[in-house]
């Protein structure tokens, strides 16, 4: 290996090291979940259900628009946790917090 060789993948190493360390405005679903600790798919699922406040992005790639984190939003959950769960009757009138229950019993489990 060349010393130029080297000194591109240092620097492109401190690029990678500099690019995570620094907070950002917003983040994507698969950065907040790294950064927390859970799998893509659960945040995702926290988003859709309210229990961590996101936004759909208005651009981007695919047929559905992606969500985006806020850094205060990180802040906040770091802190204080998930938010709780709301209480919303869906149209067949089962409430959403039944619903909720019934299909996601493993998030009742203590985090391993």
């Amino acid at each position: 290996m060349t010393v130029e060789e080297r000194l591109e993948r240092i620097e492109a190493m401190v690029a990678a090291l500099l690019d995570r360390d620094q907070p950002r405005e917003w983040y994507s679903v698969e950065q907040f979940a790294r950064l927390v600790g859970r799998s893509a798919f659960t945040c995702r699922e926290w988003c859709r259900l309210g229990r961590v406040v996101a936004r759909k992005k208005t651009s981007g790639r695919g047929a559905h628009p992606a969500w985006a984190i806020s850094h205060a939003e990180l802040q906040r959950f770091q802190r204080e946790g998930l938010l709780p769960r709301q209480v919303t009757t869906s149209r067949h009138g089962l409430c959403r917090a039944m619903v909720d229950n019934a299909s996601n019993h493993h998030e009742q489990r203590e985090p391993t």
